[in-house]
């Protein structure tokens, strides 16, 4: 399989945090954004940003900017449906997603949600850690999607899909296990920013 296409999706409204990018929050002495690009980028064969509103406030990142085509904020699926229309654009099998506001993520994440994927047709994974209570907890803004499905996952969205657990369901995907939930950490108020700034 061809090295997947990274997506960070930054689309979210922020609303615990005042508003705003929670990826261009200041962490030690970087934004949050240039700690999840220098993770990621390694590891995919090309990056680009799902944002919506002005793209100009991105532009010293030098990603492509990719805007949801679905209306009304529908979620972490909208972002990943604009991944795979700009990786169908540039030939690619599937993308990889990290969330713009979890800048402590697996260093071998691709790789491991690859390993996931083995035998699949259409490779479908979630990235989880173990769960105490549930057993696993899923990390639905990481992940591996195919472009393959692309068609069906718009299809979805038009329908009124929201939740990323139940279309992944229907198409059989998979999980990768990490084994450190604090890998996954992510920023949603002022005080996970300080906890942020402590696990630095």
């Amino acid at each position: 399989m061809k090295q997947p296409l990274g997506v960070i999706l930054a689309g979210g409204q922020a609303t615990r945090m005042g508003g705003g990018d929670k990826g261009l929050l200041r962490l030690g002495g970087q934004s949050v954004l240039d700690r999840v690009i220098g993770r990621l980028s390694p590891q995919v064969a090309d990056l680009a940003l799902n944002a919506n509103g002005d793209a100009a406030r991105f532009a010293a990142l030098g990603l492509p900017v990719l805007p949801d085509s679905i209306d009304g904020f529908a979620g972490p699926l909208a972002g990943v449906l604009a991944g795979l229309d700009w990786a169908a654009e540039q030939g690619a099998d599937t993308i990889v997603t990290a969330a713009a506001d979890t800048p402590f993520f697996p260093c071998d994440l691709v790789p491991q949600l690859l390993l996931a994927s083995e035998g699949m047709a259409q490779p479908l994974v979630l990235a989880a850690t173990p769960d105490p209570e549930r057993g696993h907890a899923r990390h639905p803004t990481f992940g591996l999607w195919p472009v393959g499905l692309r068609d069906d996952l718009r299809a979805s969205l038009q329908d009124g899909m929201r939740k990323v657990v139940q279309w992944t369901a229907r198409h059989d995907g998979r999980e990768a296990l990490f084994p450190d939930e604090a890998a996954f950490f992510n920023i949603n108020t002022p005080e996970d920013l300080q906890r942020a700034e402590a696990m630095l």
